[in-house]
């Protein structure tokens, strides 16, 4: 019996461990080139739910000119966190026309909750700073084959 409750005890555990393991990092993605003014960004494109929730989590790190885009069916009020995510980041929530609603900096391994202010379908996450470095504010407009 109590065999049992061991084995028992270490397969609970495992699968506790196996469930806290962050995912691995995406790299394959599909990808779009998103023009914000006169820069390019080489988007990565987060669209089914598992990509998303993967995201950039345990990434540790990201070329200048590389981002992700988070792509959703409808625009809703989106939040993002950082869990398991190793990098700073900058979030431009973006409407369907390419305007970016607004931006947010987040802090890398927080559960803290970052929400667009209005409903948006896209959300573009850069190295922190990189808008700001760049002059790209709220009521900018980006531009690419995913905006209308």
């Amino acid at each position: 019996m109590f065999q049992r409750f061991l084995v028992c005890l270490a397969l609970s555990v495992s699968l506790c461990a196996a469930a806290q393991t962050p995912p691995p990092p995406q790299t394959d993605l599909p990808r779009a080139r998103i023009m914000a003014g006169m820069y390019q960004i080489d988007a990565q494109v987060a669209q089914t739910p598992r990509q998303r929730e993967i995201g950039l989590m345990s990434r540790k790190e990201m070329p200048q000119t590389e981002g992700m885009i988070f792509v959703f069916d409808q625009p809703a009020t989106q939040c993002f966190w950082m869990r398991n995510t190793l990098l700073p980041l900058s979030a431009a929530f973006v409407a369907d026309d390419g305007r970016i609603v607004n931006l947010v900096d987040m802090q890398p391994m927080t559960e803290n909750s970052h929400c667009s202010t209005e409903p948006v379908r896209f959300v573009l996450e850069m190295n922190q700073g990189w808008f700001a470095r760049k002059g790209i504010h709220a009521g900018s407009k980006l531009s690419g084959t995913l905006f209308k």
